[in-house]
């Protein structure tokens, strides 16, 4: 308690030492602007702390009281529609479509205001797979936002940014995002395991999520969705800039770390090119992907939850952000994505614009092969909308 009470002071001084004198303008000005919305943040979540004992929950629960909170005020959105808030300026286009293969097993969750701070923003896509595979995607979904918010609050509080030393700052909240995401996976995964209510062991999720803090944005990835960045060339031309690994089975780094566990990759006889994780000495599980949470039945032998997080700063020639699920790249080149995103005239409805070009293509691709879900996230970076806009439609 009383650990609690020092840090909750040392954030009140801090807030009134980064309250914004008239003089400052310019660079300066902005910084303050950001460090004052940071630890705002912080200072709303310590103040809901007031009156509880303290332990390694509390953190948690403050940050699921801002989600909540979120969700009131239409800040969050967790089905397919668009996001776009009055003087921000992201714009996020949602949508899922369930493919031929029963349940659909995709979803996706979009928070503005991420952390109750105006700078930041949090999106994530999740496509699940097994018998239990479309409630471990929602519980994914329900629990990394909340413990990442929870993660990251805590690793910046035990670090010391020095505001004179730019460089050095931006390197330390790259390593605090890095930080804050692998305890949040590994806490996230054997959470899941625990959870009696679903069924993990034959089951599981990717993720792929990307926190935008200001103008950088930090992509983190467990599996084989992707993010592919549209960027304007120095000639002019809109191109795609990958972000992410698929994490497949026979990428060498995989496949090197599942041969070592006693695991197996291999392609079968009818599915020639798709490289799968196996039992040692079984014909299970068969997993088309090499990282993810829950498949608690391979996860001695090689299958790992462990996120690549990786950042970019944005720039003025950078549009937006693709983030879809592999129903999507399954068919559509990153270069065919953004350009249907970006000749869509409505950026509300480009997500959906985009899952509907990926399920003509699936009919002409993929003949005698079930659909796979489809969905995708397009986030815009320099939103000329101003109006309070959330809306959602039916998957």
């Amino acid at each position: 308690p009383a650990k609690s009470k020092n840090v909750e002071s040392f954030f009140i001084h801090l807030l009134a030492s980064t309250c914004l004198p008239p003089s400052l303008d310019g660079e300066a000005n902005e910084a303050m602007r950001h460090f004052s919305s940071m630890f705002n943040g912080l200072a709303r979540s310590f103040s809901m702390r007031r009156g509880k004992n303290s332990s390694n929950d509390d953190g948690r629960e403050a940050a699921e009281t801002m989600a909540k909170d979120a969700k009131k005020h239409d800040m969050i959105l967790r089905s397919s529609g668009f996001v776009n808030v009055d003087g921000s300026n992201n714009l996020a286009s949602v949508c899922s479509k369930r493919g031929r293969k029963g349940v659909n097993q995709d979803c996706a969750i979009v928070w503005e205001g991420f952390g109750s701070q105006a700078d930041m923003l949090f999106c994530g896509i999740f496509d699940g797979h097994g018998p239990w595979g479309h409630f471990v995607a929602k519980k994914v979904r329900e629990s990394m936002p909340s413990s990442l918010l929870c993660n990251w609050q805590e690793t910046l509080a035990q670090t010391s940014l020095d505001p004179d030393l730019e460089s050095d700052k931006k390197h330390q909240r790259l390593h605090i995002w890095k930080h804050s995401y692998l305890k949040t996976c590994a806490a996230v995964d054997h959470e899941l395991e625990q959870y009696r209510k679903i069924d993990s062991f034959y089951s599981g999720t990717t993720a792929l999520t990307i926190v935008r803090q200001g103008d950088i944005i930090y992509v983190a990835n467990v599996g084989d969705s992707r993010a592919v960045l549209a960027t304007n060339s120095d000639d002019g031309n809109l191109v795609p800039v990958q972000l992410t690994v698929d994490f497949k089975p026979n990428l060498p780094q995989e496949s090197e770390r599942i041969i070592q566990c006693k695991g197996r990759v291999f392609c079968m006889h009818d599915e020639p090119g798709v490289h799968r994780v196996w039992l040692p000495n079984e014909e299970s599980p068969g997993l088309a992907m090499s990282r993810a949470f829950g498949d608690y039945c391979i996860k001695d032998y090689g299958l790992i939850s462990v996120p690549e997080v990786t950042h970019r700063h944005i720039t003025n020639k950078d549009q937006f952000v693709v983030l879809a699920t592999d129903g999507v790249w399954d068919v559509v080149s990153n270069q065919e994505a953004i350009q249907i995103v970006s000749s869509t005239p409505d950026k509300a409805k480009a997500a959906k614009r985009l899952v509907e070009f990926a399920a003509c293509a699936w009919k002409k691709k993929r003949k005698g092969i079930a659909m796979d879900d489809i969905s995708a996230i397009c986030l815009f970076f320099h939103s000329s909308h101003h109006e309070v806009n959330l809306v959602t439609t039916s998957k």
